[in-house]
């Protein structure tokens, strides 16, 4: 793949590009070279130009790579993992050219659902093999700027983070005497990400226009349910390679006005405790993180399952706190043994033990 995909860029010249000056593109800004079947086109490495970094042979390459390791079922045009490559053969150059000058348009996601434990279902949405392969190398591009800002306490769809590492985060804040905690609940928080809210977040760090353009369009894709095409108003649906740094990044701004207010806490996705030294401190915190997720970042919080408690038997990630004598260990909550000793006995049953 990677041979080929040198040529990726050969239509480059004829896709519109903003005009500037030598001096302008090249003056003490580091470069990087595209590969053109007419020649060489050096590009500066800057904020302004991530789309030609998004596009590249090596970081299409790489997601190229990832898509089909991942694999995954089909998106709405049905096409498979397996069916990507051929269709790259004969299509990456419009592909690219069309992302270039921003007339790529992604396809609806394909509703499908999972349950969930509490006997709900949660709403995925599958992309496109196509749009799974952009949005992994947007995601590859994006996710190294990003990870210099996130909080060290955020958790979730990290690398070399993991539920392990929060829950042990979580057991050292206790242990320091903060026994009491908010457990935070955002409702349906994936399918209520307010899009005006989140594009604003990403042009703080973002300044190429058309890589926020073409997340803009992924945001409002739409869905496939049941035949029947459904718009996208807000939401960043579950599903695709782009969704979980999205999620971190709207909610970055709770981290950053944890850390302000100098509140500890642990966050995986959207998942969030926040600890204090008294009820009567985790009471005002709960208030008060509430108005700021829902009047400033438009979240909308589950005030029925948002609680005040002692840590002492509060679920989380699976796991419980158990304190004595100043000191916090973790349990394995009855809830998650009920349903591991569930799966045990179905999945003997199936194989006839």
């Amino acid at each position: 793949m990677k041979g080929r995909m040198q040529k990726t860029l050969s239509r480059v010249n004829d896709c519109p590009q903003r005009a500037r000056t030598e001096s302008e593109w090249y003056e003490g800004v580091q470069t990087f070279i595209w590969m053109t079947e007419v020649g060489i086109v050096e590009v500066p490495f800057d904020k302004e130009h991530l789309l030609e970094v998004i596009l590249s042979p090596d970081n299409l390459n790489k997601a190229y790579k990832a898509v089909v390791r991942n694999k995954g079922c089909g998106g709405v045009d049905k096409m498979s993992c397996e069916e990507l490559l051929p269709w790259l053969r004969s299509n990456k150059d419009e592909l690219i050219c069309s992302l270039l000058d921003g007339s790529y348009r992604p396809n609806p996601v394909r509703r499908v659902e999972i349950p969930k434990a509490n006997g709900k279902m949660r709403q995925l949405g599958i992309p496109t093999v196509v749009d799974r392969l952009v949005q992994q190398a947007i995601n590859q591009v994006l996710m190294p700027i990003y990870e210099r800002q996130f909080s060290q306490r955020s958790y979730g769809f990290r690398p070399r983070k993991s539920c392990h590492h929060a829950l042990r985060e979580a057991k050292n804040i206790i242990s320091d005497g903060y026994h009491y905690v908010v457990d935070l609940d955002l409702e349906r928080f994936f399918d209520t990400v307010n899009h005006s809210k989140l594009i604003e977040i990403l042009s703080r760090t973002i300044k190429d226009g058309r890589v926020i353009s073409l997340i803009h369009r992924y945001l409002k894709s739409g869905v496939l349910a049941n035949g029947l095409f459904q718009s996208s108003e807000e939401g960043t649906p579950q599903g695709g390679p782009l969704s979980p740094l999205l999620s971190n990044i709207m909610l970055h701004e709770l981290d950053k006005e944890l850390e302000r207010r100098g509140h500890p806490f642990v966050r995986y996705a959207d998942d969030a405790l926040i600890f204090c030294k008294s009820k009567r401190a985790a009471n005002r915190v709960r208030k008060s993180i509430s108005s700021f997720l829902e009047n400033l970042l438009y979240l909308k919080v589950n005030q029925e399952k948002t609680v005040v408690s002692y840590v002492q038997g509060i679920k989380y990630l699976g796991y419980s706190f158990r304190v004595s004598k100043g000191k916090c260990s973790l349990t394995v909550h009855p809830e998650s043994k009920t349903k591991l000793k569930s799966k045990l006995k179905e999945l003997t049953k199936r194989m006839g033990l």
